[in-house]
């Protein structure tokens, strides 16, 4: 790719395919705002029940995901699978294995929000966090052990524990920031909010200033991510 087409590309914005559960009702929204001007978001929503993503309901997840993948528009730039907990819950293996098989029935360059997370806290040269979270004790020991794989270590925890993904859904940006501030500590390099139903776009840069260390979100991070992947798959 030219210069002059890179610059071409970024201000006619990408084609992006975002994967997300039924009940996710902020990340369309969200991701759009750290997108390029001009991005086109073509939303996929798989079927869930009302509970949050677990080992045991995580299988079958996973089919209704790769099915429905494969009736995605053609010609997108990059696929974003914007689900953390099934990533995470997954294991870096089986999230690595999802991206690849989607990758397969997409016919594009898959971008995972569990992944990203992890590339995003490396980037910022973070290895000992704070962490906002919405789940269960099970799931946030899974979120855990998925950092440790890659030496970040989760000096902080603080989770809302929605019981179901309706309680998940009435969460709101100001009780994002709210909880944020009574979670971060001096001792932590910075801060990941994690989940892609959180709401954070009106929130990271101001609490970001506020501690004087990154905030960085499952949503922000994705987007970060999906953007390069897309200006790679131009080139």
């Amino acid at each position: 790719m030219t210069e002059q087409e890179g610059a071409t590309a970024q201000k006619t914005g990408w084609k992006v395919g975002l994967i997300v559960p039924m009940n996710n009702t902020t990340m369309a929204r969200e991701i759009a705002g750290w997108l390029p001007a001009g991005s086109e978001v073509e939303v996929l929503r798989i079927p869930r029940g009302k509970g949050l993503i677990t080992p045991e309901v995580l299988p079958e997840y996973v089919r209704n995901t790769l099915d429905l993948a494969a009736g995605m528009s053609k010609g997108l730039d990059v696929v974003a699978y914007g689900c953390t907990a099934a990533g995470f819950v997954a294991g870096p293996e089986g999230e690595a294995r999802l991206a690849r098989d989607l990758e397969s029935v997409t016919g594009t360059a898959v971008v995972t929000t569990a992944r990203s997370m992890v590339l995003a806290l490396r980037e910022l040269g973070a290895r000992r966090i704070a962490l906002v979270s919405p789940y269960s004790e099970t799931v946030n020991r899974a979120l855990m052990k998925f950092l440790d794989e890659d030496d970040i270590e989760v000096q902080e925890l603080a989770s809302f524990n929605a019981p179901d993904v309706d309680a998940l859904g009435r969460i709101t940006e100001d009780e994002v920031a709210a909880l944020a501030r009574k979670t971060m500590t001096a001792s932590c390099d910075a801060m990941f909010i994690a989940c892609s139903q959180l709401p954070t776009l009106g929130v990271l840069d101001g609490l970001s200033a506020e501690f004087g260390r990154p905030v960085m979100s499952s949503i922000k991070a994705t987007a970060l991510q999906a953007d390069r992947a897309a200006l790679l798959r131009r080139s």
